[in-house]
């Protein structure tokens, strides 16, 4: 296992419990990944919490506390991993303070090749190089930064940092605030820019859906699902979404904010309560795409200016494996992996990527699912090597599409899966396991 966050911690749990011995190695020094803000590549900053609710967050084998508010603060969701560490006694697996250098496949033309892993102390002392039957990589993918390029940004006198470097509303307080990019962590900066900052301005490319956290007095992503089960088509629930937005918000140009070039679920939602609100108040000023930096002012393609003291880019992340040679999870020339159910490298089943989506809801459920399924087919490669190799040669070929709607075809949406479609098809798989002939 590479990396202990909560798919990675996922994985160890499943495959201990189909009687594998596990190593896990994390660089840093404790558990949790990106939701363990003590970690240098932690996205997390104090004010954060769930965008999806307890029950489409959680593990289904481990619940979070009844008394838990429907949207946890990011300490509890620490708390929570720690719980789940210890309860299911994965800490003697985790190899902490230790980096995988490199991973290798020991026979490349072999779809059951085992692996040399070479691993490295953080803090220095030499390489060790190791063979593993399988890897399973679960480094995350919200930590290298995607850092767009602007003309007259070298040479811009205020503070720009992207929005990974954001920890505390402390450092917009006073100053005049321009954020970048309209995802569900530039919404919420924003809006602390709005309640912090002596202005704050708010830049996006396109126009989006924001969703409120709550709707009919529940969650939403919660009244959301209960819609999905009832089976009804994606045109009707668009409808009901787009009818439900006119008699709540209204429309959005009103506000400032550009119409939404698409419909809803054709982007990764945007959950956020509060932004329309500030722009409504006059906290937050929208304004288009960034066209150039002149001096110490922005010009926006439309021609607007503004003379920001700080400037976030909250621009999102790309996919990185530094450590694995792309051909081995089809990375195509832009970086992005084409795997097969979005979980096992192209061409090596011994190979799988746990956590490497990005749902419409809650990760860490689609995450035990989904080591469930590459632990389950490694047990069955152990016991029957022939149906294991008959179920490989039927799976579902890379690029599979884990959505009902038409899914925009930018960075940001490379691992996007509707929760609902991808768990009904690791389902099938699973099944589709169990039933292989022998």
């Amino acid at each position: 296992m590479i990396g202990a966050g909560g798919s990675g911690l996922a994985a160890i749990k499943n495959f201990k419990q189909h009687g594998f011995d596990v190593d896990c190695y994390e660089r840093e020094t404790g558990v949790g990944g990106a939701w363990n803000w003590r970690h240098d590549r932690s996205p997390v900053y104090a004010s954060t919490h769930l965008i999806s609710s307890k029950p489409f967050t959680q593990f289904p084998d481990f619940p979070m506390p009844d008394d838990w508010p429907d949207y946890p603060h990011h300490s509890r969701l620490l708390a929570y991993f720690e719980r789940y560490t210890d309860h299911f006694g994965l800490r003697e697996h985790i190899w902490f303070g230790t980096e995988v250098v490199k991973v290798v496949p020991t026979n490349e033309d072999d779809p059951n090749t085992s692996w040399d892993v070479t691993v490295k102390g953080v803090r220095g002392g030499s390489e060790k190089t190791l063979r593993y039957a399988a890897v399973v990589v679960a480094n995350g993918h919200n930590w290298a930064p995607k850092l767009p390029s602007y003309p007259g940004l070298d040479t811009f006198q205020g503070t720009v940092l992207h929005a990974s470097a954001y920890k505390d509303a402390a450092q917009l307080r006073g100053k005049r605030v321009l954020v970048v990019g309209a995802g569900n962590t530039g919404c919420d900066i924003a809006v602390e820019g709005a309640q912090q900052g002596a202005r704050c301005w708010h830049s996006s490319r396109r126009g989006y859906w924001y969703a409120p956290k709550y709707a009919f007095g529940k969650p939403a992503d919660q009244v959301n699902d209960r819609v999905l089960g009832l089976g009804v088509p994606l045109k009707i629930r668009q409808w009901l979404f787009h009818f439900t937005m006119r008699l709540t918000v209204g429309d959005l140009q009103r506000f400032g904010l550009p119409k939404p070039d698409h419909k809803i679920y054709e982007t990764h939602p945007i959950s956020n309560s509060q932004l329309v609100y500030h722009v409504g108040h006059g906290g937050i000023t929208p304004v288009p795409d960034i066209e150039r930096f002149d001096g110490n002012q922005v010009v926006f393609t439309d021609g607007s200016t503004a003379d920001p003291e700080v400037v976030v880019l909250a621009t999102g992340y790309l996919p990185r494996f530094e450590f694995l040679a792309p051909r081995l999870y089809g990375g195509d020339d832009r970086g992005r992996p084409h795997l097969r159910w979005q979980l096992f490298s192209p061409a090596h089943p011994t190979l799988s990527f746990v956590g490497l989506v990005q749902p419409d809801s809650g990760i860490f459920t689609i995450c035990h699912w989904q080591s469930e399924l590459a632990a389950a087919w490694l047990r069955l490669n152990d016991t029957a090597p022939d149906r294991a190799s008959a179920w490989w040669r039927k799976a579902v070929e890379p690029g599979g599409k884990y959505s009902d709607a038409d899914v925009k075809d930018s960075s940001r949406h490379w691992l996007e899966v509707s929760h609902w479609v991808y768990l009904k098809a690791l389902e099938r798989a699973l099944k589709s396991l169990e039933r292989v002939p022998a």
